[in-house]
């Protein structure tokens, strides 16, 4: 089969590999119809190559058609229609049950003191062949995979293997009170969402807050009032926020950026030095000693208001990022934060995805749609925001 495989560095390329077997009872075997770019494969293409072997599979946005289950699978046949959950787990661990999938002890990746398994992620998390390519293995299948209906699009479903239910996720930790603000920093395919989701939840105010103008627009037709931000430093773009909020600022904040933000020069500086290194020397320090841009987190921080909460859905990998704990512990914020628990927010999800009129616009969400073959092209347009590229859906 096709796939797009990882070799190094922006450098990602389609080739044939093994077709996928079932291999454990539990398995299925998904013929893909869509996958999708998403921001933190991004990641992947440049900050954490160390972690990632030339010939990986990458894709964690992933729908298709069932075409073999194993044994242990009684709740799926051939031809069921389906979107795959990027984390993997088995719904009845003890993190599991407690509605904490992205935590699945039967999937957790203990060598390596991660959480569950993830599709197309590097060797911290399972190392499990991704989705961007003609079939994919769906460990956990007996779990994982949500079955949809056959008469609607594929992208009316295709967000729930994670972008729509991290940005559910994301306004659900940041717990906006009634007739409250919520500021929502990056108007990537994550934070648009969350704009969306909040507004239709009944939020009343929502502020967008990126660098890019095609973004702001987009946010700015759904009713967001969409800023560009302040400059390269965080004071000054926190001061931006807490002014337009009546010098108070927001009551909670989505962090919807993560480790490569804007306006970080020494975050930058340091992803840029270890990336040079062999991997041998890399993995260790990007593992126990890396540092984040973290331009975006901080200005969360300073901007949200006093008792207020900052709710983080960009991916961060640091172990040694500098944080303002005064500032925090001295404003009375609450942090809530992780890779999203996929299959606790679908069920909510799925009816507002089948409503009349799209009221999310995501069969419109796709700014690129692409064959497979196109793919190390996009990646390389996602990465430089280019051609107003906000999200790509790639069709094998």
């Amino acid at each position: 089969m096709k796939a797009l495989t990882w070799q190094g560095k922006r450098d990602v390329r389609v080739e044939e590999v093994p077709d996928p077997q079932i291999q454990e009872p539990t398995d299925a075997v998904i013929r893909v119809t869509s996958t999708a770019i998403c921001g933190s494969d991004l990641h992947l293409y440049e900050v954490l190559g160390p972690f990632l072997t030339p010939g990986d599979v990458l894709g964690h946005e992933t729908m298709g058609v069932v075409e073999e289950v194993g044994s242990g699978v009684t709740n799926l046949k051939r031809g069921d229609r389906v979107v795959v959950p990027f984390n993997i787990s088995c719904g009845s661990c003890w993190m599991c049950s407690r509605g904490l999938y992205a935590q699945c002890e039967t999937t957790q990746n203990r060598e390596t003191g991660k959480g569950a398994s993830l599709f197309g992620y590097t060797s911290l998390y399972g190392q499990v062949p991704g989705g961007q390519a003609e079939y994919l293995r769906v460990p956990q299948a007996h779990f994982g995979p949500v079955k949809v209906p056959d008469d609607v699009s594929d992208e009316r479903y295709l967000y729930l293997s994670d972008i729509l239910p991290t940005a559910w996720q994301a306004v659900a930790y940041a717990d906006v009170p009634e007739g409250g603000t919520l500021a929502v920093l990056g108007l990537g395919p994550v934070g648009q969402l969350a704009c969306r989701i909040a507004l239709h939840q009944g939020v009343e105010r929502v502020i967008g807050v990126d660098p890019v103008a095609d973004r702001r627009a987009l946010a700015a037709a759904y009713g967001v009032e969409a800023v560009e931000g302040g400059t390269d430093n965080v004071d000054e773009s926190a001061e931006l926020l807490i002014q337009m909020t009546g010098g108070r600022g927001p009551d909670a904040v989505v962090e919807a950026v993560g480790m490569e933000a804007h306006g970080s020069p020494m975050g930058k500086a340091a992803h840029t030095a270890v990336g040079l290194l062999p991997d041998s020397l890399a993995q260790p320090l990007t593992d126990k000693m890396a540092i984040d841009r973290m331009h975006a987190l901080h200005t969360a921080i300073k901007a949200c208001r006093r008792g207020g909460t900052v709710s983080i859905s960009g991916v961060y990998g640091g172990e040694m990022d500098p944080m303002p704990v005064m500032e925090m512990f001295d404003r009375g914020l609450q942090l809530r934060m992780g890779q999203c628990h996929v299959r606790r927010w679908t069920d909510d999800i799925l009816p507002v995805v089948l409503e009349d009129g799209d009221p999310l616009g995501l069969e419109t969400f796709a700014t690129h749609r692409l064959p497979l073959d196109a793919a190390p092209d996009a990646y390389a347009m996602f990465q430089a925001k280019s051609d107003g590229c906000l999200k790509v859906v790639l069709k094998p």
